[in-house]
Parts: C-alpha cells; sequence; structure tokens
C-alpha cells in the first residue's frame, strides 16, 4: 500500500542582511583616521627622491636649504591636496550612485571630469583664463553640462525621452561616449596651440604634483559647500533608495533632492578637476568598499568615503612616487590602474542592475 504524498513544509524566510552597528562603524572611523595619519606621514618622508630623517625633520621645521628640505616642503601642499581631493572624488561617486541608484555611478565615467577638462581647456586657449576662481567655476559649467547630456542620452527611448529608460548600463555606455567625444574636443583645441599644448597634455593625465595652498585657498570654499550639500542630502539618499514612489510617500520631494545632491557632487567633482585635472575611478571604487564596511546608510557611507578616497589617492599619490625612481607616475594612472580591474568587477557582479 503506498504512503500518501507529504508536501514538503516551506523554506523559511531569508535572513535579512545585517547591518553594522554602531561600534563597528566608529571603529572603521578610527581605523580610517589612523591610516590617514600614517599615509599623511609617509606621503612627506617619501617621495621620487630618497631624504634622510635630518632632512625631513629640516623642511618641516626650518628654512627649506638644500635639496632634500625644499623636496620635503613641496610634499605637504601636495599630501593636503591629495587628501582633499580624494576625499571630494570619494562623497561625489557616493552621492551620484546615490541619486542614480547606479553602481557604476562615477564623475569620470559619467563624463563630469571630461566636461569640466573641456571647459577650463577651452578657457584657457581661447579666452585667456588664467585664475583659480575661473577654473573652478567653468570646470563646474562644464561638468554640469557634460552630466546633462550623458542624462540626456541615456534617457532616449523608443516613444523619445524618457527617466525610467536610464538604465544603469545606458548611463555608463552614454557616459563612455561623451566622454570619449569630449576627448576627441580637448585634443582639437590643443592641436596647434604649442603655447599651451604641453601643459594641458600633463594636467590631463591628473595629478597633485603642482600644489600650492594659495590655489587650494581658491578652490576649498566650492569644496566645502558640495560636501556640505552632500551630506545634508544623505537622509534622502536613503529614502530615494527605497524607490521615487515610496520616497516621495515619505515626505521627500525627489525632483529637488536628487537636483540639489547632483549640483553637489558635480561643485565637487569640477572643482578638483580645476586643481589636478581629471582623475577617474576613486568615486567609483570606494564608495563599494566602504558599503560592505558600514552599509548603505549615507549618514556614514557619506563621511568614511570622505576618508577612504582621501586615504585612497594619498596612497596612489605614494605608490606613483616610489615605484619608478627617479620617475614620477601621475596619481591619475596609478588610479586607473586599480579602478579599471574594479570597474569590470562590478560589472560582473552586479551585472549592472539598479542598487
Amino acid at each position: 500500500m503506498s504512503s500518501l504524498p507529504v508536501e514538503a513544509p516551506p523554506a523559511p524566510p531569508a535572513a535579512p542582511a545585517a547591518v553594522p552597528s554602531g561600534r563597528r562603524r566608529g571603529a572603521w572611523v578610527l581605523v580610517l583616521l589612523v591610516l590617514l595619519g600614517v599615509l599623511a606621514v609617509l606621503s612627506v618622508a617619501f617621495g621620487a627622491r630618497p631624504v634622510s630623517p635630518a632632512e625631513i625633520w629640516a623642511g618641516l621645521t626650518g628654512p627649506a636649504d638644500g635639496f632634500g628640505p625644499a623636496s620635503v616642503a613641496q610634499r605637504i601642499p601636495r599630501t593636503a591636496l591629495a587628501l582633499l581631493a580624494g576625499a571630494a572624488l570619494a562623497v561625489s561617486g557616493a552621492v551620484m550612485q546615490g541619486v542614480t541608484r547606479n553602481p557604476l555611478a562615477d564623475p569620470g565615467i559619467l563624463g563630469v571630469n571630461t566636461g569640466a577638462a573641456l571647459a577650463v581647456v577651452v578657457g584657457i586657449a581661447h579666452f585667456g583664463l588664467r585664475s583659480p576662481g575661473g577654473f573652478v567655476w567653468v570646470a563646474i559649467g562644464g561638468g554640469a553640462a557634460a552630466a546633462a547630456v550623458v542624462y540626456a542620452i541615456a534617457s532616449l527611448g523608443p516613444n523619445g525621452f524618457n527617466a525610467a529608460a536610464a538604465t544603469p548600463l545606458k548611463l555608463a555606455l552614454s557616459g563612455a561616449a561623451v566622454t570619449a567625444a569630449l576627448t576627441s574636443f580637448i585634443s582639437a583645441v590643443v592641436l596647434g596651440r604649442n603655447d599651451i599644448a604641453e601643459g594641458v597634455r600633463s594636467w590631463q593625465i591628473g595629478g597633485v604634483g603642482g600644489a600650492d595652498f594659495g590655489t587650494m585657498g581658491v578652490v576649498l570654499p566650492f569644496l566645502a559647500a558640495g560636501l556640505a550639500v552632500g551630506l545634508l542630502s544623505a537622509k534622502s539618499l536613503n529614502s530615494l533608495a527605497l524607490g521615487d514612489e515610496l520616497a516621495a510617500g515619505l515626505g521627500e520631494r525627489v525632483g529637488l533632492v536628487r537636483g540639489l545632491a547632483s549640483l553637489g557632487a558635480i561643485v565637487l567633482a569640477g572643482a578638483v578637476t580645476a586643481l589636478t585635472g581629471p582623475i577617474g575611478f576613486v568615486g567609483l571604487v570606494v564608495p563599494h568598499v566602504v558599503r560592505l564596511l558600514v552599509g548603505s546608510d549615507h549618514r556614514w557611507l557619506l563621511p568614511l568615503s570622505a576618508l577612504g578616497g582621501a586615504a585612497l589617492l594619498t596612497a596612489a599619490d605614494i605608490l606613483g612616487r616610489v615605484a619608478s625612481r627617479p620617475v614620477e607616475i601621475d596619481v591619475g594612472i596609478v588610479t586607473a590602474l586599480v579602478g579599471a580591474p574594479f570597474f569590470i568587477y562590478i560589472v560582473r557582479r552586479h551585472k549592472v542592475r539598479e542598487l
């Protein structure tokens, strides 16, 4: 006599992903602060030219007489710029990823950095732009224009413009196409201008070697404003992660939040590009790593991304200085070598789905 079939019990529901505790998050803040301190010391102590402890002390405390102390003295503003630029680019990338719910969002991938670079080059070549403050304004305008073009192209669907059509893959492909076009425009502008060609080509690579505190002082208010806007948008970005309809149901003005947060991200990326040239992948790599450490709460993600971005760019600058002494490798090349494989990894792992 055959037994009656017994229905298998339903599988238990999957356990929700563990949310990192406040203690764990605080521990990571402490770890990153200590790491930043160590990297800042290493950045001053190591460079393309080896220096002795006595020369390091002389460069920090006294007149920079001699090659060794002078080299150390030049590394101090360079280190400060690497910290500022890395923090700004990482926060910019984290905000862009939150606004678009796109794991591939980054100021470089979405064309913002290249748009800012083109605007600065045009300003130098055709309008005689020379002041750091002018560089920042035109860089922010160029970055905003490039971001608008990328978003518009990605939003084009079979029935015309549709914001829902701007999938992560289409945004990434549109950004790559616009970046390639803008890079060609930069070459066309510089072609035949031997008076600016060498400087522009070097600046396009992205580096922090020409840092000075005077120029950083001009740009610092823009970085502070962009960072403030990004941090103040953190709670609203958490709501956007739930979807536009639910965010609106929670009282968020979705269009206003998305516009203001995007503006803060563009200001950060444009201001950094005006100082350093276009540096890619910092805003892509750092937020993803920080999410693994502290979760997706933007109230923690943004400040820790700032610390992580500062650490990454400072470490990349140190590596570029010591890897092939006495020749320096610009930090933009080092971040590309790190970021390009990471970009491929994210595409394969996430299959370019939304965050």
